[in-house]
């Protein structure tokens, strides 16, 4: 179908979220956009369900393939200016919410440098969605009245670290850390460092609402060991706080697609 068929205006690029991976999260205008576009950019966070429904002929990886090759962002920046200028209605489709450590508005910044018209898509982010669909509010009148969400690429020791993780200790509530799975010694140490109670409740979350999800839980002081023995793997969301104590008084009543307590080899830290 091409642009000029749908309500998709020709050369524009639609910065869209998938939402955490589950189809039937996608938007309705998400979903819209995406059997209308002439050619849709994505990576692999969308999920393997919502890549797979998209014709071959319109979709191009951007995102990270085998043998750690992966579409440099400049290279995507360009690819949608490219494409827009041609005519094209153009869906950047990323994971979770594309303004959420998406990317999504260093691509809407270089749009607008280049005279393209864009349009924003918002959608629901992974870093609320993951811990929900395992049994985790990110606030609860009881336990949190705040949540930070941080960034887990950077190393916690650089001198010129982003994340002021001293800061978030002092400032309690709910940390939800984002792409941290490979860092989380290093953070979960930093916080120790700066006070935080080792019995701090966490709780890491493998690819939530696909298939497959996992989920391991402990203290901030055993939940390294736990995503060892668990074997959880990118791409995790981490929940640190006392809300993450809550998923065992409610999991043995969760229930959706995504898996049960009976259904889960838990650990306890």
């Amino acid at each position: 179908m091409s642009a000029s068929d749908t309500d998709a205006e020709p050369g524009t690029v639609y910065l869209v979220g998938s939402g955490p991976g589950d189809p039937d999260l996608l938007t309705v205008k998400a979903k819209r956009l995406l059997e209308a576009a002439d050619v849709v950019l994505h990576d692999k966070l969308p999920g393997p369900e919502i890549i797979e429904t998209l014709p071959e002929d319109r979709r191009e990886d951007v995102g990270k393939r085998a043998g750690g090759e992966r579409t440099p962002q400049s290279a995507i920046n360009e690819r949608l200016v490219e494409l827009a200028r041609e005519g094209n209605a153009v869906v950047r489709l990323k994971g979770g919410d594309s303004f959420v450590f998406g990317r999504g508005g260093e691509e809407a910044e270089y749009l607008a440098a280049h005279d393209v018209p864009f349009e924003v898509v918002p959608a629901v982010t992974s870093a609320i969605a993951a811990p929900a669909v395992a049994g985790i509010p990110v606030t609860h009148r009881d336990h949190a009245s705040s949540v930070s969400f941080v960034t887990g690429h950077e190393d916690p020791t650089k001198a010129e670290s982003a994340v002021d993780w001293d800061a978030l200790a002092a400032t309690g509530g709910t940390i939800v850390v984002l792409m941290g799975v490979g860092r989380l010694p290093d953070y979960t140490k930093a916080l120790l460092e700066a006070g935080m109670a080792p019995e701090t409740p966490v709780a890491l979350v493998e690819r939530g609402t696909w298939p497959g999800q996992q989920v391991a839980t402990g203290t901030l002081e055993t939940i390294v060991d736990a995503r060892d023995e668990e074997g959880i793997d990118p791409p995790a969301v981490t929940v640190i706080g006392d809300v993450a104590g809550t998923r065992e008084s409610v999991v043995g009543f969760l229930q959706n697609e995504y898996g049960t307590a009976a259904d889960e080899d838990e650990l306890e830290g």
